[in-house]
């Protein structure tokens, strides 16, 4: 470990069947050390093996979830006074559909720890209102509602893998007819450049062909508009390494995800390459969906 590096918390916690099990393993292989299923009382303690460690712990990863009960109600008020103390403390939540959960729920035929003697999308329903003050204070939001195991490891390696004080940043192309990333931290609508599925010449294509590239960064006032989004993202994007955020997301929407957000994000990513302390990467959600 650094000599300079401030020890690593991570809460891990969220819906229940969205992946923390998954998320647990692929931690422990990026070299953290995971506990599973803590109840939040003990996070202080758990916190005190930085200082009493010969060796220092680095990094730890609390698993907590609602099967702690009444104990686990106590999770934000624990982690807003870890907050206070000379250690980074980031809270990771796992979210997905009540579609996906209970598709999950089915397959392995498990009851949800909260529906009691309803139905399974009843607990989820009461579970994702428990959580909805954790959630809105969470650092970083998975959405695993389409993500598999595979998918979701390297999604884990890619956040939390770095030991240094580098931001990734995910820049998401996404079509606002199949819904908003829930896990995004920006959003920008590009829909208010000209559409290219109207150029016939453009409608098979895609926002990773130069010709439909061109069309869109050429429109009217979207040069402008880049320069001084970018600009204004630089500045957030410094307060997020400052404020010890590792991970973000910018997601860019238009009609379907295939034309003007994917040119966008791949403007917008290449802008961006070149900034100190920041590693880039684009993802394109909804692109082959239509």
């Amino acid at each position: 470990m650094e000599e300079n590096r401030k020890p690593e918390l991570l809460i891990v916690t969220g819906m229940s069947g969205a992946g923390r099990s998954t998320v647990g393993n692929a931690l422990e292989d990026q070299g953290w050390y995971v506990i599973d299923n803590l109840p939040p009382q003990m996070l202080g303690p758990i916190s005190d093996l930085f200082s009493l460690s010969k060796s220092k712990l680095p990094r730890i990863a609390v698993v907590t979830d609602v099967r702690g009960g009444e104990f686990f109600a106590e999770l934000l008020s624990r982690v807003q006074e870890l907050r206070q103390r000379d250690i980074s403390v980031r809270v990771l939540f796992l979210e997905a559909s009540n579609a996906a959960l209970v598709k999950r729920f089915e397959s392995v035929r498990r009851p949800h720890p909260l529906q009691g003697d309803g139905t399974v999308l009843e607990g989820i329903e009461r579970e994702r209102q428990e959580l909805l003050s954790l959630r809105e204070s969470a650092d970083i939001v998975f959405d695993t509602s389409e993500t598999n195991v595979h998918q979701l490891t390297n999604r884990v390696a890619e956040a939390f893998s770095t030991t240094s004080d580098e931001l990734r940043l995910n820049v998401m192309s996404f079509g606002f007819k199949y819904g908003l990333p829930p896990d995004a931290d920006i959003v920008l609508d590009a829909r208010f450049i000209p559409n290219p599925h109207w150029e016939a010449a453009l409608r098979s294509s895609t926002g990773e062909d130069d010709s439909v590239s061109e069309f869109v960064l050429s429109q009217p006032g979207v040069s402008q508009f880049l320069d001084n989004y970018v600009a204004a993202l630089q500045e957030v994007l410094r307060g997020y390494v400052r404020e010890n955020k590792r991970f973000a997301t910018i997601a860019i929407g238009c009609t379907g995800g295939k034309h003007r957000s994917v040119a966008l994000s791949r403007e917008i990513a290449r802008r961006l390459g070149g900034e100190q302390n920041l590693s880039v990467k684009i993802r394109h959600r909804d692109l082959g969906r239509e």
